[in-house]
């Protein structure tokens, strides 16, 4: 799929099947978001990938809890989690990190998979039980939760693509 049909025709999927896509797959796609670019170069996002059922369903759980009233999983059955953080000292940090989200998204479109951006990951590491688990994996300096792609195969149909609005382009001649 060439990049310009791929930015056009990526939807948010919130269904998938319980198949876990391939190691290859995630690292391809996790390399992709590596690419991003970033404020003068700095690259301070990364990257925790979870593709252990038991750690998911723990992150699911932990996401939940800052949506009011929630009785199901956030992260729409999908079997991996792309957790993307990045340096908060680092001043464009935000946008390195949604930067690299954005890429993970469309890296995974263009080769077959669904994901979905879930909110909720800045509350989900400023806990208790996030920092716990930041640490467990070596990770000590301080990281600021930017979103969690949701990745998998896609069960159902893919959404049809919105028309677009008007009036979202000026220009300067």
């Amino acid at each position: 799929m060439d990049a310009l049909t791929a930015l056009k025709t990526r939807r948010a999927c919130r269904s998938y099947t319980d198949e876990l896509p391939s190691r290859q797959q995630i690292e391809s796609i996790i390399e992709a978001g590596l690419y991003a670019p970033s404020g003068m170069g700095q690259q301070s996002a990364i990257v925790i990938a979870v593709t252990n059922k038991e750690i998911r369903d723990e992150l699911s759980c932990l996401n939940a809890q800052f949506i009011p009233n929630c009785s199901s999983d956030p992260f729409y059955g999908a079997p991996v989690v792309l957790i993307v953080l990045a340096k908060k000292e680092v001043k464009t940090h935000v946008y390195d990190g949604a930067l690299l989200l954005g890429n993970l998204m469309n890296a995974a479109h263009a080769i077959g998979l669904a994901t979905c951006w879930i909110h909720r990951a800045k509350e989900m590491f400023e806990t208790d039980q996030g920092k716990t688990i930041l640490k467990k994996l070596g990770i000590t300096e301080e990281y600021e939760g930017i979103g969690n792609c949701i990745l998998g195969f896609r069960s159902g149909d893919t959404a049809q693509v919105a028309p677009r609005k008007d009036q979202r382009v000026f220009c300067i001649d």
